[in-house]
């Protein structure tokens, strides 16, 4: 069971956007970090353990040739094994910070020349895998950064190009130490995934074709690949193969978040029918599949929810956010 605690008051509220909220936990000084997009700037903010906000900083997107503000489509903070970085992608570029947000490190403009004039130009889908970062964009290429230990020094290492339509998301766990190891997963607007192995050249591994419908948010989770999509189902493929395990109808409306605690194998899905669940992930020892069990459900009431995440590895508290909610929720287990 989960219970509601003290919220976190947000200048103005979470835009509808997928995905739209960032949990960086910090153990060392016991601190949280949150991150939510509201049209051209993202709100960070920080939280004592008992919901206490400490500190707000907001980001706006790089300015470039236009007459409006471009808007921010994702923040998301990625944990390289030597640095952390906060990634803000926008309808004109993609902007890398130091943890805080207090200073710029590297801006990546966006090439709209392959753009039709009533194409939307912009990036959304932000992991990082080893000491790449990798974005997505509206043109279905995925942009991977080359992340040195410090400094401003990032190079654009590499454009991967299997995607016929925008990307929605981009997921990545550690290698498990193998070298034929899948490590990231993209995933765009036609529903097709593709898993790919990080290295020095990223190398295609595995393509999973769409059924007709958005493929929303991923994740992955010990060599399994979970996908939400826009009829509100959750499914669960076999990342090396591409084999289908589960099917979860999980939601009646759009799956807007997923996110997974590794330490336990909990699942967290939010969608647009007010719900957020939690799921428990188990290896069969008899057949070596996925099995899921639902353990609990939280109805948000007239909410569009549109970003949800756990916010410790071991899944015993989640935020959720809400367009037109000006806080973020907070939910810890009792």
């Amino acid at each position: 069971m989960f219970r509601r605690e003290r919220s976190i008051p947000l200048r103005g509220s979470a835009a509808a956007l997928c995905n739209n909220l960032s949990v960086l936990q910090l153990p060392v000084r016991n601190l949280t970090h949150f991150g939510v997009v509201h049209g051209p700037s993202a709100q960070l903010l920080s939280a004592a353990p008992e919901g206490v906000p400490l500190a707000q900083r907001q980001l706006h997107a790089k300015e470039g040739a236009g007459v409006n503000p471009p808007l921010i489509t994702q923040v998301h903070w990625c944990v390289l094994p030597f640095r952390v970085l906060l990634v803000l992608t926008s309808h004109r570029g993609i902007q890398v910070y130091e943890s805080d947000g207090s200073v710029m490190v590297y801006w990546h403009a966006l090439d709209s020349g392959d753009a039709s004039p009533v194409q939307a130009v912009f990036a959304r889908g932000i992991a990082s895998s080893g000491h790449f970062i990798c974005v997505g964009t509206w043109s279905g290429r995925v942009l991977v950064f080359d992340i040195p230990a410090k400094g401003p020094n990032i190079v654009l290492s590499e454009e991967l190009a299997a995607h016929p339509t925008s990307i929605t998301d981009i997921a990545s766990e550690p290698a498990q130490g193998q070298d034929c190891m899948a490590d990231m997963v993209t995933a765009d607007d036609s529903g097709l995934l593709c898993v790919w192995q990080s290295g020095p050249e990223f190398k295609l591994s595995t393509r999973i074709p769409g059924f007709g419908i958005p493929c929303t948010s991923v994740q992955l989770w010990q060599g399994t690949l979970v996908a939400g999509y826009g009829n509100g189902q959750v499914r669960l493929y076999e990342a090396s193969t591409g084999i289908l395990h589960v099917q979860i109808n999980a939601h009646a409306r759009a799956i807007c978040a997923l996110d997974l605690a590794p330490e336990v194998g909990k699942l967290l899905s939010a969608a647009e029918d007010t719900f957020v669940h939690i799921w428990k992930l188990n290896r069969s020892p008899e057949s070596g599949h996925i099995e899921v069990e639902h353990c609990h459900g939280e109805c948000v009431p007239d909410t569009q929810v549109c970003g949800a995440r756990f916010c410790d590895p071991s899944g015993s508290s989640f935020a959720v956010t809400g367009y037109d909610l000006a806080e973020i929720l907070r939910f810890s287990s009792v």
